[in-house]
């Protein structure tokens, strides 16, 4: 899984919806150890955007995403719950602070 960052925009009545979802991937992830990857998500100002950025660690062993049921359970009405779709784009990390990552 490369670095990514995915940014969407939800209708308003299932923004809270989106973000319950989203907890549940958190809480699923973070009952597992080391995945070999970092992920965070934020809820913008508006109150209905989305941006999700996961990190790769390098590591080789590395836990998918698409394979845990909390996130096919986020993904699969997805395009329902969102006024503009998922854009993911790949990128490399230029720098960071406090997210524990190396450039």
């Amino acid at each position: 899984m490369p670095n990514v960052v995915v940014r969407y925009k939800t209708k308003p009545e299932r923004a809270d919806e989106n973000q319950a979802l989203v907890e549940k991937v958190f809480a699923e992830l973070n009952g597992m150890g080391d995945t070999g990857f970092s992920y965070m998500s934020m809820r913008l100002e508006d109150g209905v955007s989305f941006v999700h950025v996961v990190v790769e660690h390098g590591s080789g062993d590395t836990v998918s995403l698409a394979d845990l049921p909390a996130f096919q359970a986020f993904t699969a009405e997805i395009a329902e719950r969102c006024d503009e779709p998922p854009v993911a784009v790949g990128g490399r990390i230029v720098g960071s602070h406090g997210f524990g990552l190396q450039t």
